[in-house]
């Protein structure tokens, strides 16, 4: 399977899904965890919000380095590594709109002083199916 067939099936895994677990650090160094809701960019960023009052909104400003877990349903999963960056100005108004398409639940919350959006850009993605025998395991670095 070559690098464009592979980025496909993740593509499509992720185009599946709204919830994904996000790995953060805390100013101590520990990781801290929470569910998020997500949509998907083709390019493979992610876009999630948060409120500026939650923990990891304070762990996103500190350190971008963020991990992900998709799935975990049907004993498939994606592993996603990347770097996030709050959205400003024409791209947060796009990704609103990407956002709001996907999770038409976010719509009440866009106006709320406190929201903020994200996107994570990947860095390194691992796709796993384990209903096949062999596995199929395989990574994408970005």
């Amino acid at each position: 399977m070559n690098d464009k067939e592979k980025k496909g099936m993740i593509l499509n895994f992720i185009k599946k899904h709204t919830l994904a677990v996000l790995a953060t650090t805390a100013p101590n160094g520990k990781p801290e965890a929470s569910v998020i809701e997500f949509s998907e960019r083709d390019n493979f960023e992610l876009i999630f919000d948060t409120f500026s009052t939650f923990r990891k909104y304070k762990n996103l400003k500190r350190n971008a380095s963020v991990a992900v877990v998709i799935g975990w349903d049907d004993n498939i999963t994606v592993q996603y590594e990347g770097v996030v960056e709050e959205l400003s100005g024409k791209e947060l108004q796009e990704c609103v709109k990407v956002h709001i398409a996907k999770c038409p639940d976010t719509k009440k919350f866009v106006n709320q002083k406190n929201i903020k959006f994200f996107k994570i850009i990947p860095k390194w993605i691992r796709y796993s199916d384990l209903n096949v025998d062999p596995w199929k395991v395989f990574e994408v670095n970005f």
